[in-house]
């Protein structure tokens, strides 16, 4: 698109050094901004596929984790915390995404302790609380990465422990108690209400027998549409990704059969 040309959301002139005026270029802005979540697949409230299901799974996990660890920590409950947000964010995936890489138990488990203890290490060892934040943040995705247990709230708990403990509270290694009970706690409610209700966790892919399978020539975004429905699971990507992707794939099967003909 040049400047001057009109714009592809409506008549007004395009944003990029054009004549348009300002509310047209703000409209523009907004649809741009809008136009990625517009095309994600809808998703009912109830059923086995609801986001309802996972709304409350989430909630239940995270009663259920605070209340473990306040039983555990007994005496000690009122100095430390017995619950920390981060498991908010792990909650989002474990239940309302549970199919996805980053949910699975070892991603839950491993990135957000390995990351608590990155934040703490960070925080006591540098002091100051903006520098301690940044490099834990860094030092955890590192590790993270390498652990291949990547699991974005564990970007969160390096974040809370490194300003905890570079923080006036100053935060010890005791503080990994609660956040390990609230772990741990938050992924067996996660296995158990996941499996109880129809969503294996770990996650485990059922292929569909190929035998008489053949890459389709030409499909629709519709036909894209109703294999995702019967696929049975709640996938955290876009459709049009997930087009692109299968689009790539028929490229490259187009290449490598020409190669060998």
């Amino acid at each position: 698109m040049f400047p001057g040309e009109p714009c592809r959301f409506g008549r007004a002139p395009c944003i990029f050094k054009c004549g348009g005026s300002t509310p047209s270029r703000k409209l523009h802005l907004f649809k741009q901004l809008i136009s990625h979540s517009a095309k994600l697949m809808p998703q009912a409230a109830i059923g086995h596929l609801g986001w309802l299901r996972g709304a409350i799974g989430a909630g239940f996990a995270i009663i259920a984790a605070g209340a473990i660890t306040i039983v555990f920590l007994g005496a000690n409950s009122a100095a430390l915390p017995w619950l920390v947000a981060p498991m908010g964010a792990s909650a989002v995936l474990v239940f309302a995404v549970p199919a996805s890489p980053l949910a699975q138990p070892w991603p839950v488990i491993g990135g957000d302790l390995l990351s608590a203890v990155i934040g703490i290490g960070a925080g006591v060892l540098i002091g100051s609380p903006l520098i301690s934040a940044g490099l834990a943040v860094c030092l955890a995705i590192a590790a993270m990465s390498v652990a291949r247990c990547l699991h974005p709230p564990g970007g969160a708990c390096a974040l809370l422990c490194a300003l905890g403990a570079a923080g006036p509270d100053a935060w010890g290694w005791a503080y990994m108690l609660p956040i390990a009970i609230n772990v741990f706690g938050l992924a067996a409610f996660g296995w158990l209400y996941n499996n109880l209700t129809g969503h294996p966790w770990p996650h485990r892919l059922v292929v569909p027998s190929t035998q008489h399978a053949r890459m389709a020539t030409a499909y629709t975004h519709e036909d894209l549409e109703v294999a995702l429905a019967d696929w049975n699971e709640v996938l955290d990507v876009d459709i049009d990704d997930l087009d692109a992707i299968y689009q790539a794939l028929q490229r490259q099967v187009q290449r490598r059969e020409g190669q060998g003909g």
